[in-house]
């Protein structure tokens, strides 16, 4: 929504702008603006990228934390049980 109104105000704007302007001024303007408009884009998918790969990241870490949790109480517990079963004269 913020960005709708933002892109309102600058084409009533630039169409107040554009009446005194020769034809090569405004193709020029509108080149800018086109510029303008496809830097902001990238800049937005990179944002969104990075975003993403964050969140990728820490969802890998998450699970290798989990297994290696696992792991390590499966471990223990083997351990445990096998000192059960010594204990026990099995």
């Amino acid at each position: 929504m913020k960005t709708t109104g933002i892109w309102a105000i600058a084409l009533g704007l630039a169409s107040l702008a554009a009446c005194n302007k020769s034809p090569q001024q405004q193709a020029a303007d509108n080149y800018e603006a086109n510029a303008d408009n496809s830097a902001d884009q990238m800049e937005a998918n990179v944002d969104n990228a990075a975003e993403n790969m964050t969140a990728s990241t820490d969802n890998a870490a998450d699970q290798m934390k989990a297994a290696a949790n696992n792991k390590a109480d499966a471990m223990k517990n083997a351990a445990d049980n096998k000192a059960d079963a010594i204990k026990n004269g099995q």
